[in-house]
C-alpha cells in the first residue's frame, strides 16, 4: 500500500515504516491472544496485571499502526507522540510477560513480539529526525 500513495510522504523510510506497521499488528495480535491464553491458565489471578498490560498494549500497538498507516494531513508531532506511547508499552508488556515466560509459552511469544514492536517503533522515531 505505501509504494501506492500518490503523494510524498515527506521523506519517511518506507521500510522502517513498513515493518513498524506490520509489528504494531503482529504485536497487537500477540497481546490479544496472550491476554486469553492468560485467562485459560489455572493461576488465572496471579496473571491479571500480565492481562492488563497485554490489552493495554495491544490497544495501543493497534492505534499506532493504524496512525503509521494514514498519511494525508501527516503530522510528526503526532506521529512521534504514538511511537514513543507505542515502544514504552511495548517494553513494559514485554517486561511483564517475560516475568511468566518460563512457566507459559505465549507470554514468551508475547514478551518476543513486544520487543520487536518496541525495536521497530524506536527505529522509526529514529529515521524522523
Amino acid at each position: 500500500m505505501l509504494e501506492t500513495y500518490p503523494a510524498d510522504l515527506g521523506g519517511v523510510d518506507r521500510e522502517k515504516l513498513a515493518r513498524c506497521i506490520e509489528e504494531c499488528f503482529a504485536c497487537a495480535q500477540a497481546c490479544t491472544a496472550c491476554a486469553d491464553a492468560c485467562l485459560s491458565e489455572e493461576m488465572v489471578a496471579e496473571l491479571r496485571k500480565c492481562i492488563r498490560t497485554d490489552l493495554d498494549c495491544a490497544d495501543i500497538c493497534e492505534t499506532t499502526g493504524r496512525v503509521l498507516s494514514r498519511h494525508t494531513g501527516y503530522d510528526a508531532n503526532i506521529t512521534r507522540a504514538h511511537l514513543e506511547a507505542c515502544a514504552q508499552t511495548c517494553k513494559a508488556c514485554a517486561d511483564e510477560c517475560e516475568r511468566h515466560a518460563g512457566r507459559h509459552d505465549h507470554c514468551r511469544v508475547c514478551a518476543e513480539a513486544c520487543r520487536r514492536c518496541e525495536e521497530a517503533c524506536r527505529e522509526l522515531i529514529q529515521s524522523l529526525g
